[in-house]
């Protein structure tokens, strides 16, 4: 008989006398809820199974996936005496449900309780310190795993490379840690020549590529995205002939760097070309290989190639509506913004700062004051977003394309009560008394310059007529 009808079909329960470690482990396996993992854990202690580590793994990851983060401490916290592996498990559940100085303290927990980490240990505690930035706690780790006979073990000195690049750029003690490395993978090479790229060492890393015993698509895709981000895009570009004589086939991270190589060089006939080739070697229009071919096509000055790329894309996350309405904006296709807006809407895509800076400007482009207040409130009030200096730009604009300086002070009402007390941007113009946009704009930027800004500032005067779009956005459902 059944114990209870909450159980979907994929786990039901029954009241056998027998529920030992192998049921438990099956029905943990098909759990699809919350409230039936803590069913399941139920009989757990009943049935005296808390003394099985893989049980309490399990549990440990399986409520930490539906972010119960307390509940698996909780289950961790019961275990008397737990084995390295749980501890690891543990950390690495810190980590990745973004409390890494949590996965810091349990791994000094660890060792003060006589606990002796492996292997898998230090990768996990060792990425904790580069989300903290906690590069000294990282130099101790170090040299913790060196006294503990781990100073030949290629997979952690993988980790203990990478920490040095991305923490600080410490770059002098990452190529320490390469130069001293007996053996060394094809990951050792590429975490070296992708760490030296991101502290700007292009040359360094170059040397070490060629120097390669075999290279993969991994390291081959690292140093031509360098040089695409050190504005080399030509060198990107014989990179990848070379990559293709010697056979090596590229991947969708390889075709995104170079077509935005092609963005940085303003070819479309280059870009027309990339996107020939990631047609006929099977590449599907994904959101990252998609939305890389809009930007491109836009900013290479064909919006109509950027509207059929947006077209055929089955899947699109929100970096792609931005891209397509950043884009329409800029080419002064301002009915098109909020047309966009309104489908991302519509698929229940959350907007972001980014998005609110293109549909703000596209209401300057139309001088609706009341279109612009509509998304100011809307962007606040229902979304919950702080407000940039973008948006205030945008705002202060429209004020004053309209003559009502005067209410300009009534523009800190539509603010909510945290964002006023952040910025209090219309106590200032009101105290200030300024009469053109130029100057509130220079106000403006004094008092929010701390703040992080998109470079997405679109450009507010152009003007040309503007074919209907939407008509040929296949809209995905």
């Amino acid at each position: 008989m059944k114990v209870s009808s909450c159980y979907t079909p994929h786990v039901n329960i029954f009241q056998e006398t027998r529920f030992g470690s192998e049921e438990a482990r099956v029905f943990l396996q098909n759990c699809n809820s919350f409230n039936q993992l803590k069913q399941i854990h139920s009989r757990i202690i009943r049935f005296g199974l808390t003394h099985d580590q893989l049980l309490i793994r399990k549990l440990c990851q399986i409520s930490s996936s539906y972010g119960k983060i307390n509940y698996a401490t909780l289950v961790f916290d019961q275990l008397n005496d737990p084995d390295t592996f749980t501890w690891n498990v543990m950390i690495r559940t810190y980590n990745t449900t973004g409390s890494p100085k949590k996965a810091l303290f349990l791994f000094n927990e660890m060792l003060c309780n006589g606990f002796l980490p492996d292997k898998f240990t230090y990768p996990f505690v060792l990425n904790a310190c580069i989300a903290s930035d906690f590069i000294d706690f990282g130099r101790v780790t170090h040299g913790l795993s060196i006294k503990m006979g781990f100073w030949s073990d290629v997979y952690v000195q993988n980790n203990m490379m990478n920490l040095y690049f991305k923490c600080g750029k410490n770059v002098n003690d990452g190529c320490k840690v390469f130069d001293k490395m007996r053996v060394r993978n094809v990951v050792s090479w590429t975490t070296a020549i992708a760490g030296l790229i991101a502290c700007g060492k292009l040359d360094t890393a170059r040397e070490i590529f060629e120097k390669m015993p075999s290279k993969d698509v991994v390291s081959w895709s690292a140093m031509i995205d360098g040089y695409v981000k050190c504005d080399q895009p030509i060198k990107a570009f014989d990179l990848f002939k070379r990559m293709l004589v010697d056979n090596v086939r590229p991947n969708e991270f390889t075709l995104v760097s170079l077509i935005k190589g092609c963005t940085d060089l303003g070819s479309l006939k280059l870009g027309r070309r990339m996107h020939d080739f990631a047609l006929k070697n099977g590449f599907e229009l994904g959101p990252f290989l998609g939305t890389a071919l809009i930007d491109m096509y836009s900013k290479c000055g064909s919006l109509d190639d950027a509207v059929k790329v947006f077209g055929l894309m089955q899947v699109r996350n929100l970096a792609t509506w931005n891209t397509m309405i950043t884009s329409f904006g800029v080419h002064g296709y301002r009915n098109e913004v909020l047309a966009v807006f309104e489908e991302m809407v519509k698929a229940n895509v959350v907007p972001d700062v980014i998005t609110f800076v293109g549909v703000l400007s596209a209401c300057v482009q139309m001088k609706s004051l009341e279109e612009g207040q509509k998304y100011f409130t809307l962007m606040t009030e229902h979304y919950g977003i702080t407000p940039i200096l973008e948006h205030y730009t945008c705002m202060v604009d429209l004020y004053t394309r309209a003559n009502e300086l005067n209410e300009i002070c009534a523009f800190g009402d539509t603010i909510s009560a945290s964002t006023k007390a952040n910025h209090n941007v219309a106590e200032l113009l009101q105290e200030s008394k300024l009469t053109c946009v130029d100057e509130m704009e220079k106000l403006i930027h004094k008092h929010c310059r701390d703040y992080d800004l998109s470079d997405l500032v679109l450009d507010h005067s152009a003007t040309p007529t503007q074919p209907n779009f939407i008509g040929s956005i296949q809209i995905a459902s």
